[in-house]
């Protein structure tokens, strides 16, 4: 942060980048006006790993995460959660709001808590922001289908197959980037060549089946179909991301390859032949692309 400047601070969990979260960080952003830096206040691991031994799933790589912020404009600045979690309200206020971020302004969610076992709210951060001189803004939860939009709710829907649904409380298309690896060339002599991905360790998975998907090769983005499982056509394989990109030519073994699902089209099934699976394949494609053509629609 830029030196002697006072901070506009945006606070939450952020271990999803949804449309709440980036809500508060918009709060933040809009604090430039007044001349404050707007920043994010991230922890270097999630509290639940230090409470619990047992983090979840991530909904997108720390690597991704500092990606959309730093697109978005605002500053992130890392604390470790082991250093603050028996601070009171007053302590976590004092030495980390104003002590080191210099704080001109606080936005948040209004279900925040923070403190030793959560036990301050909203009400106790505007007092303490009153007390302090400091700007405060209370945002409120961003709903879908009728209920707050949460990381947890997200993860189910991903966990189910309800991509539409968890893209829509993303405010984004749910997605992946990873290494692509040899894998068994089928999709060659089914005139549909794939590339293969291991989710990292700690990643959400995906609901098992094929996806109408958009996968970005060198900056453009084509239409593509995402088989997630076993392929159970097949005997002896292992669980992956296998991807059949439409209309793109060329080797991208090694290279790390972003993969958006954008629809669930149908789950895993054991084919009769080859043939039959490759049939299969090009009716996936051609929903794919009329997928492709109406994307974003959801995404509001």
């Amino acid at each position: 942060m830029t030196e002697n400047k006072k901070s506009a601070v945006a606070l939450g969990s952020f271990d999803g980048l949804h449309k709440g979260h980036m809500s508060v960080i918009a709060c933040a952003l809009s604090k430039k006006e007044c001349g404050l830096v707007p920043v994010v206040l991230l922890f270097e691991s999630h509290p639940l790993k230090i409470l619990t031994g047992k983090a979840p799933a991530e909904l997108l790589s720390p690597s991704a995460r500092n990606e959309i912020l730093r697109k978005a404009g605002i500053e992130s600045h890392f604390i470790n959660f082991e250093k603050i979690r028996d601070y009171s309200p007053g302590e976590f206020f004092e030495k980390i709001i104003i002590g080191e971020l210099n704080a001109g302004a606080v936005c948040c969610g209004d279900n925040y808590r923070f403190g030793k076992n959560g036990s301050g709210n909203c009400g106790d951060l505007q007092k303490l922001c009153e007390d302090n001189s400091v700007m405060f803004d209370c945002v409120g939860l961003v709903n879908y289908g009728g209920s707050p939009v949460s990381s947890t709710r997200i993860r189910a829907a991903i966990s189910e197959g309800n991509i539409t649904d968890a893209n829509a409380m993303l405010g984004r298309e749910f997605s992946y980037k990873t290494e692509v690896v040899d894998g068994k060339k089928r999709g060659r002599l089914l005139d549909a060549p794939t590339i293969n991905q291991y989710f990292e360790p700690g990643f959400i998975i995906p609901k098992a089946g094929v996806y109408a998907s958009v996968t970005t090769v060198d900056g453009r983005e084509y239409p593509s179909v995402t088989n997630i499982g076993l392929r159970p056509t097949f005997e002896n394989e292992d669980f992956r991301s296998e991807t059949y990109i439409i209309g793109f030519e060329g080797n991208l073994y090694g290279r790390f390859i972003e993969v958006k699902l954008i629809k669930y089209l149908r789950e895993e099934i054991r084919f009769s032949s080859e043939q039959a699976l490759k049939d299969q394949i090009a009716a996936d494609a051609g929903e794919s692309a009329a997928v492709f053509g109406k994307r974003g629609a959801d995404i509001v």
